[in-house]
């Protein structure tokens, strides 16, 4: 461990001692299971100790109890939409034919890339997203969208545009 990385920790390591059972209490209902907010509390302090500039962070941090639950909730928000999309997807798998199922490698990869493509859309508004998707996945026209969406097409040529520049940027991002 550096000299920089030690005040660091023990900024960490007080800010789980005094919040940890607290935080541990307001997860506990939100999740209605002890050994998922257990894991998403020490999932929070990880976040903490790996967030960039760090340090800075935590000493610009005037409410801990406020910060704590910011990170937890956005913790939560990412598990239970990982959960669905991953109920999603098994009920679809379990709708095919057996001669279309696949391997549990092959599933964990697909589950994967899925997850990855949710959280690169999460980023996009509604409408992008929907644009997006319907000219994707449905193959739709830029007419039909603008007349589904009730915009203009000049509206939706932007709206994938935006939605192809965040994709190009995410897959950017990711690659580091």
């Amino acid at each position: 461990m550096t000299s920089s990385q030690r005040p660091l920790t023990r900024q960490v390591q007080r800010l789980y001692q005094e919040h940890q059972r607290w935080l541990l209490s307001w997860l506990r209902p939100r999740v209605d299971c002890r050994e998922l907010a257990a894991d998403l509390v020490q999932d929070v302090f990880i976040r903490v100790l790996s967030a960039k500039d760090a340090q800075n962070q935590l000493e610009a941090v005037r409410e801990p109890k406020g910060y704590l639950a910011t990170i937890a909730r956005r913790l939560m928000i990412d598990h239970f939409r990982r959960a669905r999309l991953e109920r999603a997807w098994l009920q679809a798998l379990a709708e095919q034919p057996e001669a279309v199922s696949i391997s549990e490698e092959t599933r964990a990869i697909l589950l994967e890339s899925l997850c990855e493509l949710d959280a690169m859309l999460a980023g996009l508004g509604p409408n992008v997203r929907q644009a997006f998707l319907l000219s994707q996945l449905d193959g739709m026209s830029y007419k039909l969208i603008a007349e589904q969406l009730q915009v203009s097409v000049v509206t939706v040529t932007r709206y994938i545009a935006k939605a192809t520049q965040h994709c190009v940027l995410f897959s950017l991002g990711a690659e580091r």
